[in-house]
């Protein structure tokens, strides 16, 4: 299969280019950039820095993949980026490597849509099937779970954890973890309950769906007792449970942030 390059595309010679590949007009591709097979940028599209791109991935015009960090930290240190197979990455987004506080690695999973002006900052660890809307973005060092998706606007706080199938809405800020299969909302985010249409769409078992909204509200929607006392609760009856379990561990891993909670009925 031909590789097409379009006569005003700057490519590196030492850029490794796979088979199928098309690179349209004014792209510039730098010299350790990996682009796999059929990869497609449209025009105007640069690739800079120790980046691999997936195979099947599509990058729409203006997007900006592998430069430097918008890191002060960063000393030029050689970090990589590593976009999966099968995304497709529009007008306008950005993506950085890692740096050496974070494991030198930024990682793209698979079939993910990073819509206008998105931005995947330094460190970042995506999961498989995400979403991010129009002029979302992740600070740096944040996980995103596979399936989760960012509304239009939404910012997360770097360092923060969103769990897998969570929803998070336009215009939230995003300051502190989010559970697997949370719903999120507010300028201020807060936990609004859980992502009962996604569940419903990626057809979990109405059985499975039943414990997890039963552990939520003790998790969640109890009142007296502390979030530990709850949560020994949800342990011992619902932990075989294989939503909950998800929960379970997501709360019981290490993290430098707190737990995103409902808002207090009286405001508080």
């Amino acid at each position: 299969m031909s590789v097409s390059i379009h006569p005003s595309a700057v490519v590196d010679p030492a850029a490794k280019i796979g088979e199928g590949v098309s690179i349209g007009p004014f792209c510039v591709v730098g010299a350790n950039v990996e682009l796999g097979d059929r990869v497609r940028l449209h025009s105007h599209v640069v690739v800079e820095g120790r980046t691999r791109i997936g195979e099947g991935t599509e990058i729409f015009p203006f997007a900006s993949i592998g430069h430097a960090p918008q890191d002060l930290k960063f000393h030029g240190e050689t970090s990589e980026l590593i976009v999966g197979k099968f995304n497709k990455i529009r007008e306008h987004v950005t993506m950085n490597p890692g740096t050496e506080g974070g494991g030198m690695l930024t990682q793209v999973g698979d079939h993910c849509l990073f819509m206008m002006s998105s931005h995947v900052a330094h460190d970042c660890i995506v999961g498989n099937h995400v979403i991010l809307a129009n002029n979302a973005t992740l600070g740096g060092h944040v996980h995103l779970g596979d399936y989760a998706i960012l509304g239009g606007l939404s910012a997360v706080h770097q360092f923060v954890r969103i769990g897998a199938h969570a929803m998070i809405g336009g215009m939230s800020g995003v300051e502190n973890d989010v559970i697997p299969y949370g719903l999120v909302m507010g300028e201020r985010a807060r936990l609004a309950g859980l992502n009962l249409v996604g569940l419903e769409r990626r057809g979990f078992p109405k059985e499975q769906v039943r414990s997890l909204r039963a552990a939520y509200k003790i998790l969640f929607a109890s009142t007296g007792d502390t979030f530990a006392a709850r949560l020994e609760e949800v342990v011992r009856e619902y932990e075989d449970e294989e939503l909950v379990k998800e929960v379970l561990e997501f709360i019981r891993a290490k993290t430098s942030r707190p737990l995103l909670q409902p808002r207090m009925e009286n405001g508080a």
